[in-house]
């Protein structure tokens, strides 16, 4: 399979679909290297499919991560992750072309599929939290001996604290604080749907709370700092000014910016709407520094290709909505490249710790090689790294030693 500019050569299984996949990417804003990659890795993908002897309707997770460890062990060090093939696979799911899910195949599936409905039908959850709730449901369902609903029938408090306190020295803070969401959201239902005989959310052990001397908000002159950053002779700098102005002005966290719809501000009379957490929505007024920082953006910046209501779109192609962790996030680093066998050897002594390295083989979509690009918290904050790899590290080190061995606090058992 060959590809010129735009065209792509019909000759494996995915080339009924070349030329539309193609002409989708140019109405999505894809230029140059964008576009030529894409179309790289439909080339690579329908090869690879001819090889094996399979078509579009064996697309399945499974055969995708086969591919992609495949394309990994050919030496490509770019598209190693299904993040890669979410434009190819929207537009197959798109032409209705993608194999359909099967049917929940087991008790743990079962469940997992009662849960997701409850979560999104009876709590209002946004999809994020769900998808983190859903995966520590069938994170404790598959501990469960089989059949899995009389296992549940007696799911008790020992049960319950071991599975979380087996992943406190995993898991960060944040970490625990979704294990710990997910675990009492999934007892309180399991309870109501008859699953479990006791209530147990009340035995999940609480994550220790934010420690008291990190700073809870950017002072104004730093604000100020970041506003005079925003290099508003650009489309990207135009965005960021309007964000920055959004965040410090409105008070609003990083989803609901990103949530932001254009049919959420009543221009006439001057106020926004703002989807908080689960189905709350405020009515805010909306100032006019505010206004006129969205106005520049919606005039100026904002592409003309942009998919779907959102307000704020990635500054490169597919035009698509910025996620909560895109807003207002920086990058910090040295911008030098460091393998993980250096990081490792540095943790080990740093932490005096003797625990030996252990290598295997890599894991699919694993990518080989990243840098922290820092460029961007230059332009706006004037920031440039003043310590090394090492430095940063012992310093780190130092600052979570005190408080790493309970970041859990102990359960109290239910009454």
């Amino acid at each position: 399979m060959t590809r010129t500019g735009t065209s792509v050569e019909r000759s494996g299984p995915l080339a009924p679909v070349a030329d539309s996949f193609a002409g989708q990417l140019a109405a999505l804003g894809y230029v140059s290297s964008g576009l030529a990659g894409q179309l790289a890795l439909f080339a690579h993908l329908d090869r690879w499919l001819g090889a094996a002897g399979l078509g579009i309707g064996n697309l399945t997770p499974e055969v995708l991560d086969q591919f992609l460890q495949a394309r990994a062990a050919d030496g490509y060090a770019t598209k190693l992750t299904r993040h890669g093939l979410r434009p190819l696979l929207a537009h197959l799911e798109h032409l209705e072309l993608l194999p359909r899910p099967v049917s929940p195949s087991s008790d743990v599936d079962r469940i997992v599929s009662q849960f997701r409905r409850h979560l999104a039908e009876e709590r209002g959850l946004n999809d994020a939290t769900a998808r983190n709730y859903l995966r520590v449901a069938r994170q404790l369902l598959t501990t469960c001996p089989e059949p899995v609903d009389a296992s549940l029938a007696v799911l008790g408090v020992r049960e319950v604290t071991g599975f979380i306190l087996a992943r406190n020295g995993q898991l960060g803070v944040c970490g625990m604080q979704t294990v710990v969401g997910g675990m009492r959201a999934l007892l309180r239902f399991l309870h109501a749907a008859g699953l479990t005989e006791r209530a147990l959310a009340s035995a999940v052990p609480t994550v220790a709370r934010r420690r008291q001397d990190l700073p809870r908000a950017l002072p104004n002159e730093h604000v100020e700092q970041l506003l005079r950053g925003c290099d508003r002779t650009t489309a990207v700098g135009i965005r960021d000014f309007a964000i920055v102005t959004i965040l410090a002005r409105l008070g609003l966290r990083a989803n609901e910016v990103a949530a932001l719809q254009l049919d959420d501000f009543d221009w006439a009379a001057g106020v926004v709407r703002i989807r908080g957490k689960g189905p709350r929505v405020d009515t805010l007024p909306l100032p006019t520094d505010v206004g006129e920082a969205l106005v520049a953006y919606l005039r100026h910046a904002r592409p003309g290709t942009a998919q779907g209501r959102m307000v704020f779109v990635r500054a490169q192609a597919p035009y698509r909505a910025l996620t909560s962790n895109a807003v207002g996030s920086f990058n910090v680093g040295t911008g030098v490249e460091t393998d993980i066998n250096t990081i490792f050897q540095l943790l080990k002594r740093l932490s005096r710790n003797n625990q030996a390295e252990v290598h295997g083989p890599p894991m699919p979509g694993e990518q080989r090689r990243s840098v922290v690009d820092a460029r961007k918290l230059e332009r706006m904050m004037g920031w440039r790294p003043q310590a090394s790899l090492e430095a940063g590290l012992d310093a780190t080190v130092r600052y979570f030693r005190p408080a790493s061995t309970a970041p859990v606090a102990a359960p109290a058992p239910p009454a």
